[in-house]
């Protein structure tokens, strides 16, 4: 199969910022051009385009398409299970939505610390098991938004599933607060097939600096932005797919050119990578290192590092609307102390090797975050 997934979640409208407004016959043609060239594999969720993207697929593919032609995926949405039965009703809700007749992928959606909880309590891997052993889903697993340690519990306690899909891109590779790298390494650990979101950061990596685009241009001219991105996720070790959410046919026809026979970056082009996204952090608007002196005897448990971190990628991420960032320090805030629950201390202040004015900066951040 080829490494390359079409994502469903910022498909094209007919109204701005109306996302139940797709515009179909633009999707048609980019479906249509995605399986002519071997492409088969699409990706949903049941929240997608305000629940319309499971819609579209039975609209674009099962409607059209022979049903063993392309494969879906679909998720349970663990952050809205109110109670146990509510997983019978969703999935059936799903199936009939997308006319597929089941799913070749199934995942439980976002899954951290507190949606783990909930699939705990409402037994939602036995209820995926159960799916799979029905045939009605082929391969189980669950995406997944928190830290390396929280992935690392679950796949020691779920060892069944079958894929892992994380958020992986070359800036995020390092972050503190995302660690893209860490939980790579830990889904590989575990034996774990894994399938990439956000490559390309929510589309802020082809919205960079003249000094990144000059950087790439010098290596390769040829070569789009978003390539740069996309090609790194593919290439690393377990990875058999990587999601592009395109929102057009230029986006589509660019990454098919080079994905239809995907060949790993090289170690120069790393490299280059790993520069790109230096300077990418250095424009970050909190110079923090990560060094994590600050986090030592915090009264709060303030995990002061990850939310600077959460907080200068936003500002690289898109303006308005969603927030993956947002979602994080939520996810975050439930088992550390919020941005705002600092009482003042100084401590954090006393211990920073780069003299940040801490107490100030995660004013700033809980306003920007809990505001």
């Amino acid at each position: 199969m080829k490494k390359l997934g079409f994502g469903l979640m910022r498909l094209p409208l007919k109204v701005e910022n109306d996302p139940k407004s797709i515009d179909y016959e633009q999707v048609c043609g980019m479906a249509d051009t995605f399986l002519a060239h071997g492409f088969t594999y699409f990706d949903t969720a049941y929240m997608y385009h305000d629940g319309v993207s499971e819609t579209a697929v039975k609209k674009v593919l099962v409607d059209r398409h022979p049903r063993e032609s392309f494969s879906v995926t679909s998720k349970l949405p663990t952050m809205l299970l109110k109670a146990q039965d509510d997983q019978k009703r969703i999935f059936a809700e799903q199936l009939e939505r997308t006319g597929a007749g089941y799913f070749d992928v199934y995942l439980l959606h976002n899954l951290g610390t507190e949606n783990y909880a909930k699939a705990k309590k409402f037994k939602s891997f036995e209820f995926v098991s159960d799916l799979k052993r029905q045939g009605i889903v082929k391969k189980i697993g669950f995406s997944f938004h928190d830290r390396a340690a929280v992935l690392d519990e679950i796949l020691t306690e779920h060892p069944e599933v079958d894929y892992v899909q994380l958020q992986i891109n070359y800036l995020d590779w390092e972050d503190a607060g995302i660690q893209s790298r860490l939980c790579h390494e830990t889904a590989v650990r575990h034996g774990k097939q894994i399938i990439v979101m956000e490559p390309v950061k929510g589309g802020s990596l082809v919205r960079v600096p003249r000094s990144v685009k000059e950087l790439f241009a010098q290596a390769h001219p040829d070569w789009s932005l978003a390539s740069w991105a996309i090609r790194f996720a593919a290439g690393l070790e377990n990875v058999v797919m990587v999601l592009s959410g395109m929102s057009d046919l230029a986006q589509l026809t660019d990454n098919i050119q080079y994905m239809r026979e995907f060949h790993p970056l090289g170690k120069e082009e790393t490299e280059l990578l790993r520069e790109a996204a230096r300077i990418l952090s250095s424009a970050a608007t909190i110079p923090c290192t990560g060094c994590r002196y600050c986090t030592e005897g915090c009264p709060a448990h303030i995990a002061i590092p990850e939310y600077f971190s959460l907080f200068n990628n936003e500002q690289l991420s898109n303006k308005g609307g969603y927030s993956l960032q947002k979602q994080y320090y939520n996810t975050y805030s439930k088992k550390f102390g919020a941005a705002s629950a600092c009482i003042g201390c100084g401590k954090c202040e006393r211990a920073c090797p780069q003299h940040l004015p801490v107490r100030e900066l995660l004013k700033k951040v809980a306003a920007h975050y809990e505001g």
